[in-house]
């Protein structure tokens, strides 16, 4: 049987700390959020490994290592509003819920959306919505820090509409546009 526990310790000392994470909010939000929550059953073994790990045909939780980094990066407050897009199972709204004072998760999946909704049950500044994820969640914004959990080949425009002044948009710029 896996130590989660362990594993968890693991991911945040060896993986976490040595890609240079240093926000200890962040540090703590990772070691507090159980991953194993948020995999499908026959991958909880392989939730702290350190790769995109599979939850639905085509979707992925984010790898530690990336994720972290993006959200170091976001410099996150404790009085930012948060649009996580593409938020699969949840986990990375789990994340932000520890650090950030609302989270909403959206997610176009009916099946990854409930998903989450089950696995957020327990986070009171969270609302995981179903819709388009090239859409946004304009009914909630503007957010200080949108994330996206997924890879675009295009800065999304109707997501920087979205932000509030100042606001911070992440995302991995994949396809065509990494080469520019």
């Amino acid at each position: 049987m896996t130590d989660f526990a362990a594993a968890r310790r693991n991911m945040v000392d060896g993986t976490i700390r040595t890609a240079d994470v240093t926000d200890l909010r962040l540090l703590r939000a990772f070691q507090e959020t159980p991953r194993e929550r948020f995999v499908p059953a026959k991958s909880a073994e392989l939730a702290y490994v350190d790769f995109d790990l599979p939850v639905a045909a085509h979707r992925f939780l984010m790898q530690p290592r990336l994720l972290s980094k993006m959200l170091q990066v976001a410099d996150i407050k404790a009085t930012d509003r948060v649009l996580v897009v593409g938020c699969a199972t949840g986990y990375g709204a789990a994340i932000l819920s520890r650090i950030a004072a609302q989270v909403v998760a959206l997610e176009e999946d009916a099946e990854l959306a409930r998903a989450a909704r089950e696995a957020l049950a327990d986070r009171t500044n969270v609302e995981v919505v179903s819709g388009s994820l090239a859409a946004g969640c304009t009914a909630s914004a503007p957010f200080d820090v949108i994330v996206v959990e997924g890879a675009t080949e295009i800065v999304p425009e109707t997501l920087l509409r979205q932000l509030s002044d100042g606001g911070r948009l992440l995302c991995v710029l994949g396809g065509d546009a990494a080469a520019k």
